[in-house]
C-alpha cells in the first residue's frame, strides 16, 4: 500500500476543514484535506446564504465554500478527492486510510468531517433538496417569508425551527407522528402561544409535492385514522435530527451518547493528544457555518502548539 507523511492532516472540507486549513497553511505546517464523499459540505445543499459575514448581498453555498478552498490552496493547502475508510490513532504518527488504497502518516490529524441531517427517506425529498425542502430554518427560512411552510418533527429542534420560521412566514404545520411532543416543556408552551402554528397531530408525510419551480405542497396521512389529504406549502424544513459522520474515528476517540466527538474544554482537542475536531463532528448545539469555521481556525492553532511542543 502507498505510504506517505505529513505534518497536519484535515479530514473534510466544510467551513471547518477550509478555515483549519487556511490556518494551518499559513503556520507553514503544509496541510493536506481530503474532502469526503461531499466536498464543501452540507453548505453545498444550501442555494443562498445571507448570515455568513462579509458577504452583504449573501452568497451560494458552493460559491462560500469555493471562495474558502482557493483561499486555503492560496497558502500552500494541497486538496484531494478521497474518504477516509479507516484509522489507527494508537500512536503517533497517526495512520490514515484513504479510500482503502493509500496510508497517510500523520503527525497531527484535524477531524472536520460534519453531521448530516437526518431524512425521511422520501425520493421527492432528494429531488426537491434545495427547492422548497431544507434542514436548517436558520439558512434558509428568510426566502420563504410571509409563504406557508410545514416542519416535521416533535423535539426541541422541530419546535425551535417551527418558533423561528412562524417570525417570518405566513402560517407554519408542525408534523408531528405521534400525539405529544418530545420538546421540553419551555419549547412546547413556546410552540402553543405562537397563533400562526398548527400542529399535525399523528401524522406522516407519504410524498413532498411540486413542479419545475419547487415545492408546492405534501401528501399526508393521519397514521391513527388513516385518512389522507394535503397541504400547501412552499417550504418543507426537516427537523428529525443530525447524525455526526464520526463513525469511522469512534473506537479511538471519545464520543457522546449521540456519537459527537468530544473536545476539552475551550480547545478542540479530543481525548487523543494530537487529534483535534471541529465543526458539526463535535457541535450538536449551533450547527452554523460561521461557528464550524470558528473551531476550524482553533483547530489549527490548537494543532500548531501541539506540534511546537512536541
Amino acid at each position: 500500500m502507498e505510504s506517505e507523511k505529513i505534518r497536519c492532516l484535515i479530514i473534510g472540507s466544510g467551513p471547518a476543514g477550509y478555515t483549519a486549513a487556511i490556518y494551518a497553511s499559513r503556520a507553514n505546517l503544509n496541510p493536506v484535506v481530503y474532502e469526503g464523499m461531499q466536498p464543501g459540505g452540507q453548505l453545498t445543499t444550501t442555494t443562498e446564504i445571507d448570515n455568513f459575514p462579509g458577504y452583504p448581498t449573501g452568497v451560494s453555498g458552493n460559491d462560500l465554500m469555493e471562495d474558502l478552498k482557493k483561499q486555503a490552496e492560496r497558502f500552500g493547502t494541497t486538496v484531494r478527492y478521497g474518504t477516509v475508510t479507516k484509522v489507527d490513532f494508537s500512536r503517533r504518527p497517526f495512520k490514515v486510510i484513504i479510500d482503502g488504497e493509500k496510508e497517510i502518516l500523520a503527525d497531527t490529524v484535524i477531524i472536520a468531517t460534519g453531521a448530516s441531517a437526518k431524512y425521511l427517506g422520501l425520493p421527492s425529498e432528494e429531488k426537491f433538496r434545495g427547492a422548497g425542502v431544507s434542514a436548517c430554518a436558520t439558512c434558509d427560512g428568510f426566502f420563504y417569508r410571509k409563504k406557508d411552510v410545514a416542519v416535521v418533527g416533535g423535539g426541541d429542534t422541530a419546535c425551535e425551527e417551527a418558533t423561528y420560521l412562524a417570525g417570518l412566514c405566513n402560517k407554519v404545520y408542525l408534523i408531528v407522528r405521534r400525539d405529544v411532543l418530545r420538546a421540553s416543556k419551555a419549547m412546547q408552551q413556546r410552540v402553543a402561544n405562537t397563533p400562526n402554528i398548527e400542529i399535525l397531530w399523528n401524522t406522516n408525510t407519504r410524498e413532498i409535492l411540486g413542479d419545475e419551480y419547487g415545492v408546492t405542497g405534501a401528501a399526508l396521512v393521519n397514521n391513527k385514522s388513516g385518512e389522507e389529504f394535503e397541504i400547501k406549502i412552499h417550504g418543507f424544513f426537516l427537523a428529525i435530527g443530525h447524525h455526526p459522520n464520526s463513525e469511522v474515528f469512534s473506537e479511538f476517540v471519545e464520543t457522546d451518547e449521540q456519537g459527537y466527538i468530544v473536545t476539552s474544554g475551550k480547545s478542540q482537542m479530543t481525548s487523543v493528544k494530537g487529534v483535534f475536531a471541529a465543526g458539526d463532528v463535535q457541535d450538536p448545539v449551533y450547527r452554523q457555518a460561521i461557528a464550524a469555521a470558528g473551531s476550524g481556525c482553533r483547530a489549527a492553532m490548537d494543532a500548531e502548539k501541539f506540534l511546537q511542543e512536541n
